[in-house]
C-alpha cells in the first residue's frame, strides 16, 4: 500500500540537517575572573613591574631632593587678657550705656577684640604695609628680579608683581595664622626658604601688630577723653558728673597701661627661632619617596594586565584570520 504523502510535511531528506555548533559557555564564565592566570600574568611581567616601581621612585626621589626645603618658624601667643575694671566699667555701662556709646568706649566682650586683632593680623593692608616697609617683593619674587641691575627681569611690563601678588603669596603659601579653640592660644607661623627670615618675619609680624593695636587703643583713649570731658562741661548732675570722672579716669588708665606695655594685644609665650638646616617643612621627603613606590607600583601592575591585553587581543585576530583561511580553503 502506497503512503500517501501530506503537503504540509516535509519529505524526508529534502532539506540537510544543520550543522553541530558547540554551545558557548555562559556570560557569566567569561566574565569570571581567574586569579591564578592573574597570579601567573604578573610573575611573568614580574620585570616589567619591578623596573616601572624602580623608575617612578628615583624620580620622587630625585624631585624630593632636588626641591628647594621651605622652613617653618612659629610663633605661640597667648590673647592679653582684659583689665581688671572691665566689670565695673561694664556696669557703668548699664547706667549710662548711651554716653559710653557716643563716647566710643568698648565695654563689651574682650574676644572681640582678639578675633578683630587676627583678622587684622591677616588682612590685606597690614600686610601690605609690612611688605612695603620692608622691602620685600624683590625677596618675595626673587626669580624675576635681577639683583646685580635692581631692576624686574620681565619681558612684559604687566608681569612685574605688584603689592596685590605680595598680598595673595603672602597669605596663601607663607603665613598661617590659628587659634586653639581649647585652650585660646594664637599661632602664626611662617614658611619660607631662608630660616632665618621665616623666625625674624614671624617675630616682627608679632611686634607690629602689639605696636599697632596699641597705638590704637591710645588714639581712641584719648577721642574718647576728649568726648567726656566736653560732655562733663555740658552737665550739672553730680551723678553724672561722677559716672564721667570715672569713665575718664578709665581710659587714662588704659592710655597708660598701653604706653608701659610692648606685648598689648598678644603676649609671646614661645617667639620663633630659626630652625635647623635639615628640619624643613617641605618637602616632605620619606613621603614623597613611600608615594613613589606606591605609585610606581600600580602603574607597573596596570601596564602589565595592558601588555597581557594587547596580546589576547592579537592572538584573537590572529585565531580569527586562521579561520577564515580554513573556511576559504574548503569552500
Amino acid at each position: 500500500m502506497n503512503s500517501v504523502d501530506h503537503p504540509d510535511e516535509p519529505r524526508r531528506g529534502a532539506y540537510p540537517f544543520p550543522p553541530y555548533y558547540p554551545p558557548y559557555p555562559p556570560a557569566e564564565a567569561e566574565d569570571e575572573i581567574d586569579l591564578v592566570e592573574l597570579w601567573r600574568n604578573l610573575a611573568r611581567h614580574k620585570w616589567l613591574i619591578f623596573l616601572t616601581t624602580l623608575l617612578v621612585t628615583a624620580l620622587a626621589a630625585t624631585a624630593a631632593f632636588v626641591m628647594t626645603p621651605v622652613y617653618r618658624a612659629e610663633v605661640l601667643m597667648a590673647p592679653v587678657s582684659p583689665e581688671e575694671e572691665t566689670g565695673r566699667l561694664a556696669q557703668l555701662a548699664d547706667r549710662f550705656g548711651g554716653l559710653a556709646a557716643m563716647a566710643g568706649l568698648e565695654l563689651g566682650d574682650q574676644d572681640i577684640d582678639v578675633e578683630a586683632a587676627i583678622a587684622t593680623l591677616k588682612s590685606r593692608q597690614f600686610t601690605t604695609s609690612f611688605v612695603r616697609d620692608h622691602d620685600l617683593l624683590p625677596v618675595l619674587f626673587d626669580k624675576k628680579w635681577d639683583p646685580a641691575n635692581k631692576t624686574w627681569d620681565v619681558d612684559d611690563p604687566k608681569d612685574v608683581p605688584t603689592e596685590w601678588d605680595a598680598y595673595k603669596l603672602f597669605d596663601e603659601e607663607v603665613r598661617t595664622v590659628s587659634r586653639d579653640k581649647k585652650t585660646g592660644l594664637v599661632s602664626l607661623a611662617i614658611e619660607w626658604k631662608d630660616r632665618e627670615l621665616a623666625a625674624k618675619w614671624a617675630n616682627e609680624l608679632v611686634a607690629r601688630i602689639n605696636h599697632q593695636q596699641q597705638e590704637k587703643a591710645i588714639g581712641e583713649a584719648r577721642k574718647s577723653i576728649d568726648f567726656l570731658k566736653a560732655q562733663l562741661e555740658k552737665t550739672s548732675v553730680t551723678e553724672i558728673q561722677q559716672a564721667i570722672w570715672r569713665l575718664i579716669e578709665a581710659q587714662g588708665k588704659k592710655i597708660m597701661l598701653a604706653n608701659v606695655r610692648d606685648e598689648y594685644a598678644f603676649e609671646v609665650i614661645d617667639s620663633a627661632a630659626p630652625p635647623d638646616a635639615d628640619d624643613f617643612a617641605k618637602p616632605k621627603r620619606k613621603l614623597m619617596i613611600a608615594l613613589g613606590v606606591v605609585v610606581g607600583l600600580m602603574l607597573g601592575v596596570f601596564l602589565a594586565f595592558f601588555r597581557v591585553f594587547v596580546e589576547k587581543q592579537k592572538a584573537k585576530a590572529g585565531r580569527s584570520e586562521e579561520g577564515e583561511g580554513r573556511n576559504g580553503g574548503e569552500g
